[in-house]
C-alpha cells in the first residue's frame, strides 16, 4: 500500500512542470500571485498591473507563499491545485472508512483517483480544485457532525472562489432538512458560534480590500456573482444539458457503478442522519445550480466528484458489484479502442498530439481487459489505474501543442530576455501567458481583454490606440512589443515603425526596437 501511494504521489506531482502554463486561467492565476509577491501588496490582487477583483485571494496567497519557499515556476504555480487534489483523495478515504467501513473508503479513493476530470483538474492551475477541497471538507464535516469544521471550511471555500462557498452547502442542508423533516438538525449546526467563526475567517480580507478600494464591493458582489450567474456577460452560455456529457466523460471508468449507486442512494433508509441521501443531494444541488447559471465551464461541477466517489465506493463494498464491473470493463475497453482508432480525426489539426491520444486509448483498453473477471478489489484498482494513466498520458502529451496555447515557447525563443529597463507592449492583443513567461507586466494597446473595467479605474496605464503606441515606441530607448501573428503584417505596415522580429511562433510575434 505504501509503495502504491508513493507511486501515485510521484505520478501526481512529478508532471506538474511538463507543460508550460496555458492561457488564460493557468497563467492568470500564476501571474496574480507573482505580482502580489513582487509588489508586497497582499490585499489588492493585480493582473498585469491592474486591480483584479474577480476572485478572492486564498489561492493567490498560497501560490505566492510557494513562490517564496521554492521558485517562481510553472510547477510551483500548479502546486496548490495538486496538493488540494491529492489531499482530496485521502479525505475521501478517511470519510469513507468512518461512514461506510474500510473497503468503501478504499474503493472511493480509487474511484476518485481514477476519474479523468478530477485527475486533469488536479494538474491544471485553476481555482476549482481548491474550492472543491474546502466545499467537500465542509460537506463531509457536516455529515460527521463536526460543525465548527463545517463553518471553517465554508469560510475557506468563500476565500477560494466566492459566495458559492457558503451558498451551495447551506442550500444542500436546507433541501435535506425539507425532505427528511429533520428540523432538529438545525439546532445541531451551532449556528451562532459557527457564523461567528465563519466571519472571523472570511470577513477580514473583504473588509480590508473594501477599505483600500472603493470599486470592490459593487464589482465583486454584483457583477461577479449575481450578473455572472443570471446573464451571459462572459460569453460562456451553454444549454442546460451541457454538464451531462462532461460528467459522463469525467467519470468514464465508473458510469455503470455511478448509476447503481445513485439509484440505491434514493432507496436508502436511515434512522438517523442519512449521509447517503445527503451526498446525493449535494451532487444534485451542484449540478442544478451550475446548469441554471448563465456562465458554464467544465470545471464547475468538480465539487460533485468526491461525494459521488463515496457513494460509488459504498455501493461497491455493500452490493453484488461483480457483474456491473464486468460490464463496465467491457464498456471502457470499447471506449479506449474507439479513442485510439478515432484519434487521427479527433486531433486532425494537431498531428503531433495524435500518438499520445492513441497511447491513452490503448492504455485504457489494456487495463480494462486486464480487469476482466478479476476480484472486485483488483478490478477497481485496474479501472482506477486505467483512468488515471490515460488522463496523465493525454496531459503529458499535450506539451507538444504548447506553442498553440501559451506564449512561453515564443518567449523562450528570444535571443536575450528583455532588459529590466525596456518598455514592453501588447499591441491589439493580450495573452496572460506573455506576462507570466516574461515575469513582467506589459502596457496594453487598443485591446482590453477581460480588464475593461479595471482599465476604466486606472486609464493612465493603458494606451487606447495605435498613434499613442507609436509615440510611446518612438520615445522609449529600448522597447519590445507583442503581436498576434495573424495581425502582425497588417499592423506592421500600418504603423511603419522601426522594429525587428525577435521571435516568432504559430500564434505570437515578438519584436524589438532596433
Amino acid at each position: 500500500m505504501r509503495l502504491l501511494l508513493a507511486l501515485l504521489a510521484v505520478a501526481w506531482f512529478g508532471t506538474l512542470g511538463v507543460r508550460p502554463l496555458y492561457k488564460a486561467d493557468e497563467s492568470r492565476y500564476a501571474e496574480i500571485p507573482r505580482e502580489m509577491l513582487a509588489s508586497g501588496d497582499w490585499i489588492t490582487p493585480r493582473l498585469n498591473g491592474f486591480k483584479y477583483f474577480e476572485k478572492p485571494p486564498l489561492q493567490y496567497w498560497t501560490t505566492a507563499a510557494f513562490f517564496t519557499l521554492f521558485e517562481v515556476a510553472d510547477w510551483s504555480a500548479r502546486l496548490w491545485t495538486a496538493l488540494a487534489g491529492f489531499a482530496g483523495i485521502f479525505m475521501v478515504l478517511f470519510v469513507g472508512r468512518r461512514l461506510f467501513g474500510a473497503p468503501a473508503g478504499l474503493y472511493a479513493a480509487a474511484v476518485l483517483a481514477g476519474s479523468p476530470l478530477y485527475v486533469m483538474l488536479g494538474q491544471i492551475n485553476t481555482l476549482d480544485m481548491g474550492l472543491t477541497f474546502f466545499l467537500c471538507c465542509a460537506v463531509f464535516a457536516f455529515a460527521l457532525g463536526h460543525m465548527f469544521l463545517f463553518w471553517a471550511a465554508c469560510a475557506l471555500a468563500v476565500l477560494s472562489k466566492g459566495l458559492i462557498g457558503i451558498v451551495l452547502p447551506i442550500g444542500t442542508i436546507a433541501l435535506y432538512v425539507l425532505i427528511k423533516r429533520d428540523w432538529g438538525l438545525l439546532g445541531k449546526m451551532r449556528i451562532f458560534p459557527g457564523v461567528a467563526l465563519f466571519l472571523a475567517i472570511a470577513a477580514p480580507w473583504f473588509i480590508a480590500v473594501s477599505l483600500a478600494n472603493d470599486e470592490f464591493l459593487r464589482f465583486f458582489f454584483i457583477q461577479e456573482h449575481f450578473q455572472r450567474f443570471a446573464t451571459e456577460m462572459h460569453g460562456r452560455a451553454h444549454p442546460a444539458w451541457y454538464f451531462l456529457p462532461i460528467l459522463a466523460a469525467g467519470m468514464a471508468p465508473w458510469l455503470l457503478p455511478l448509476g447503481f449507486a445513485l439509484f440505491h442512494s434514493v432507496k436508502n433508509k436511515a434512522e438517523r442522519f442519512d449521509a447517503v441521501l445527503f451526498f446525493a443531494l449535494w451532487a444534485l444541488v451542484v449540478f442544478a445550480f451550475f446548469s441554471a447559471s448563465g456562465s458554464k465551464l467544465p470545471s464547475y461541477i468538480l465539487p460533485m466528484f468526491p461525494p459521488l466517489a463515496l457513494l460509488i465506493g459504498r455501493w461497491l463494498a455493500a452490493f453484488a458489484a461483480r457483474r456491473v464491473l464486468i460490464a463496465q470493463c467491457a464498456l471502457l475497453a470499447v471506449a479506449g479502442l474507439a479513442l485510439a482508432v478515432l484519434a487521427p480525426r479527433l486531433a486532425a489539426s494537431y498531428a503531433s498530439y495524435i500518438p499520445w491520444l492513441v497511447a491513452a486509448g490503448i492504455w485504457l483498453a489494456v487495463t480494462s481487459v486486464a480487469a476482466w473477471r478479476r476480484s472486485i478489489a483488483t478490478c477497481v484498482g485496474l479501472l482506477a489505474l486505467g483512468g488515471f494513466g490515460a488522463t496523465q498520458i493525454a496531459l503529458i502529451g499535450h506539451r507538444t501543442l504548447a506553442a498553440e496555447f501559451s506564449a512561453a515557447p515564443t518567449v523562450a525563443a528570444l535571443p536575450i530576455s528583455p532588459p529590466a529597463a525596456a518598455s514592453l507592449f501588447a499591441v491589439e492583443a493580450y495573452d496572460h501567458s506573455v506576462a507570466w513567461s516574461l515575469r513582467r507586466t506589459l502596457t496594453m494597446v487598443g485591446y482590453k481583454d477581460e480588464l475593461g473595467e479595471a482599465i476604466r479605474w486606472e486609464p493612465q496605464k493603458f494606451i487606447p490606440d495605435l498613434p499613442g503606441f507609436a509615440r510611446a515606441w518612438s520615445a522609449a530607448p529600448e522597447a519590445y512589443a507583442f503581436f498576434a501573428a495573424r495581425d502582425f503584417d497588417r499592423l506592421r505596415a500600418e504603423l511603419a515603425l522601426p522594429m525587428q522580429v525577435a521571435a516568432r511562433g504559430p500564434r505570437y510575434v515578438i519584436v524589438r526596437k532596433p
